[in-house]
């Protein structure tokens, strides 16, 4: 895998770790079946991915950035699907974490 393809893998695995917390989120503890089955197989393919980048990539800078584009990632669509609260704070956190993604990527090349 080439260094832009793990890249790649890496931001879809940070994406799908989203989906999967906002699956978990509407599993609600795993007892709607369809929900929790939506949570597995992006749980399934986030974890996938991530092992494939990380075959390429250095480990604590992909776990950091994967970490990042999920958290930053659940932040905003907890309060776009769940109408949870986004004040000043949570925005400058998410503006520091991407900050971060980017001097981390800017670090790797």
């Amino acid at each position: 895998m080439s260094q832009a393809l793990a890249w790649i893998a890496l931001i879809v695995a940070g994406l799908l770790d989203v989906g999967w917390a906002i699956a978990m989120k509407n599993a609600d503890g795993y007892t709607r079946l369809g929900w929790s089955l939506i949570s597995l197989l992006l749980l399934a393919a986030f974890v996938f991915l991530l092992g494939r980048a990380l075959q390429v990539l250095e480990v604590g800078i992909a776990y950091a950035v994967w970490t990042g584009i999920g958290a930053a990632g659940t932040v905003l669509m907890g309060a776009l699907l769940f109408g949870e609260t986004l004040g000043l704070m949570k925005i400058a956190g998410i503006v520091l974490v991407l900050a971060g993604i980017g001097a981390l990527k800017l670090a790797s090349t």
